[in-house]
């Protein structure tokens, strides 16, 4: 299973290369962009030392000088909601930037469930279909690393609304910025820098974690890095295991040359699916490029000619599958949807078939994952496994197999894919992650709010609201109060960073999946996260949380707990009306599943026989069970009243682990 996507190109220059050109801005400025309404907008860009330089924005004219370094700044009086307009940038020549609107900006970062589209959300056909909101506008920051911060972006443009383009949208950003269109009647730009995998330490600067006494110590063991050199080495090794598996490498990426039925591959290695290419113990760690797969299959002759289903299950990134040389199916970048193709009527084949599959992988785990009963032909009543043994042979290797990851050291995000980005005017900025800092669940009390800490200092406009998405369920290693769960752990740190001045936080528990960490009802993340926007921001005064707890009391056996948020009253969101997700623990830390009920604004919580001296809600890393509500539509974010040690007191984060 698969949560990262690397996709790795270097930034070498710490400063701006565009010096020589003229007057310049930075990337994120661009026709069809938005900027924030009702604060100080800053403008700011690259011209010769000395130049003048003017802006221009609608009723507004202001101008300064490049310093020495050929940096310039200017700061627009706050403009209202409205647009399109243009804005020019003077100096001994002019730039002209079009269609430029002013609204709501929020930043959306995290890892791979920020990242995940719009094209992937359930009900996706229809959500695209009627996307059509030309005063949202998205812009994608390209994933990148860079060893020292970075002065621009290396590309992307803004882009309107549609059912052309919102397809590949972040889909929680979609989502939030609709409901607030819906209510603020204002444009909303969103500026999408996640990646997926990614831990928090890479967004975090150097600088916030040498004044930190937590992290201090870590960072100082920073080595010096020369990532050229880096990529360079890893390249060598990449190749050089490919070469002493397969002898050479390429002479099949052009067109269906590895997919025709009278190809020789006997010579070709095997490999054991469903499994990621890098994990099979073949000399493919870090392989990111193209890899064949080939298998035959035997159809008996009454089957054959016949329409028929072939599955893969999942492929990671993108695919095109060929039948006896004939295509049936692909999906790009893709890497969480079953594979299901239909075969038309004529190309299966009375005795041997070829399936052949060519796999891309631009970063992160490689090919077939999943479950080895959702790789099957299916042909009349005739159900063939294709799980086992498929010969394979490496096409090509793509430059970023040499490059690091983002997680490879700290502070490569915030560099590359942040601190180009300040001080771009914003209202805030919505979160979604944590996946990959489970395993350190105690340390992110201190890592995540240090980010947020990081971010609105660097950016200069006060604590500007941050409001992010506790985990969702997912059964990561089926973790419980019994032997504890490292998600659980990190939704309780993500529950505590709620001490941090103006933030917020979305509950999931309830739309995760067991088995995909990866939820496609990203529809209501975004409500939810905008519920909390609307109330805190744009005051609009409403329920935006579920019932928090508070305080528990005993009385005898039994537990009372009380809730926070209450909103229009508890409840269970069962049809008989009980409720789930409650145990009870006694002195010697055992714990047992508990009864519990709504009475008034409080809940009881009891097991025949036990006194209790903790109580435990929704303490797994799947918590979908836990189902107490307030009648808003809420979820109850899961709690412990102890605070006994856990899974991940003890660990902490360290450069090269």
């Amino acid at each position: 299973m698969q949560m990262k996507k690397y996709l790795l190109v270097f930034l070498g220059l710490g400063g701006h290369g565009f010096l020589s050109a003229g007057v310049s801005l930075p990337r994120i400025f661009g026709d069809n962009m938005v900027l924030q309404r009702n604060q100080p907008v800053p403008v700011w860009g690259w011209a010769k030392p000395g130049e003048k330089v003017s802006v221009a924005f609608h009723l507004q004219t202001k101008s300064t000088r490049a310093d020495r370094n050929g940096r310039w700044m200017i700061r627009l009086d706050p403009e209202l909601a409205g647009g399109p307009y243009d804005l020019t940038v003077v100096g001994k020549d002019t730039l002209r930037l079009r269609q430029v609107l002013v609204g709501e900006v929020w930043i959306c970062s995290g890892q791979s469930n920020m990242e995940f589209p719009v094209s992937a959300v359930t009900n996706a056909v229809q959500e695209i279909r009627e996307a059509n909101f030309p005063e949202i506008r998205h812009y994608k920051v390209p994933n990148r690393v860079a060893s020292a911060p970075q002065a621009d972006i290396s590309g992307g443009a803004w882009e309107l609304c549609s059912p052309e383009t919102v397809g590949n949208f972040t889909a929680v950003g979609y989502f939030f910025a609709r409901e607030l269109y819906k209510d603020l009647r204002v444009p909303v730009g969103l500026i999408n820098t996640s990646w997926g995998g990614t831990m928090v330490e890479t967004w975090i600067s150097r600088g916030a974690f040498e004044l930190d006494s937590d992290f201090h110590e870590m960072i100082a063991e920073m080595p010096s890095l020369n990532l050229d050199s880096l990529a360079a080495g890893r390249k060598k090794s990449v190749t050089d295991r490919i070469l002493a598996l397969q002898g050479t490498i390429g002479k099949g990426s052009s067109g269906k040359d590895w997919a025709v039925v009278a190809l020789d591959d006997s010579h070709w290695p095997k490999m054991k699916l469903p499994g990621l290419w890098e994990q099979q113990g073949l000399g493919l760690e870090d392989l990111d490029g193209l890899v064949w797969f080939r298998k035959i299959v035997e159809i008996p002759e009454a089957e054959a000619g016949k329409p028929a289903i072939i599955e893969f299950g999942k492929i990671d990134d993108s695919d095109d599958s060929y039948l006896n040389g004939t295509r049936i199916g692909g999906m790009k970048n893709q890497y969480n949807e079953l594979r299901r193709y239909n075969i038309p009527a004529g190309i299966l084949r009375p005795g041997k078939n070829l399936i052949a599959v060519r796999v891309e992988d631009t970063g992160g785990g490689g090919g077939f994952w999943g479950e080895a009963t959702d790789m099957k032909l299916t042909v009349g009543s005739l159900t063939i496994p294709l799980a086992g043994e498929w010969a394979f042979r490496v096409d090509s290797v793509y430059a970023a197999a040499s490059s690091q990851s983002p997680n490879s050291y700290p502070t490569l995000l915030f560099n590359a894919m942040i601190n180009p980005l300040i001080p771009f005017g914003i209202r805030g900025a919505i979160w979604y992650q944590g996946e990959a800092n489970a395993g350190r669940a105690y340390e992110y009390r201190k890592s995540f709010p240090l980010m947020i800490s990081d971010w609105r200092s660097r950016w200069g406009q006060g604590n500007f609201p941050f409001y992010f998405v506790q985990l969702a369920s997912f059964n990561a290693g089926n973790g419980n109060s019994a032997q504890g769960s490292e998600w659980a752990e990190l939704r309780e740190a993500q529950t505590m960073t709620l001490s941090l001045p103006a933030t917020g936080m979305a509950v999931t528990t309830d739309i995760g999946l067991p088995n995909d960490v990866h939820p496609k009802n990203k529809q209501e993340v975004g409500k939810r996260l905008a519920a909390v926007a609307l109330d805190h921001v744009y005051g609009q005064s409403q329920e935006f949380s579920g019932p928090v707890f508070r305080t528990m009391e005993l009385r005898g056996d039994t537990a009372v707990i009380n809730f926070s948020h209450l909103g229009k009253g508890l409840y269970a969101k069962d049809p008989y009306g009980y409720i789930r997700g409650f145990e009870v623990a006694d002195q010697e830390h055992r714990y047992y599943y508990a009864q519990a009920f709504i009475r008034g604004d409080q809940v009881l919580v009891f097991h025949e026989g036990i006194h209790p001296v903790s109580v435990h809600y929704g303490w797994a890393d799947d918590a979908g069970e836990a189902n107490l509500f307030n009648r808003d539509g809420f979820p109850a974010p899961p709690f412990r009243t102890d605070q006994w040690k856990g899974r991940t007191d003890m660990l902490h984060y360290r450069i090269g682990q």
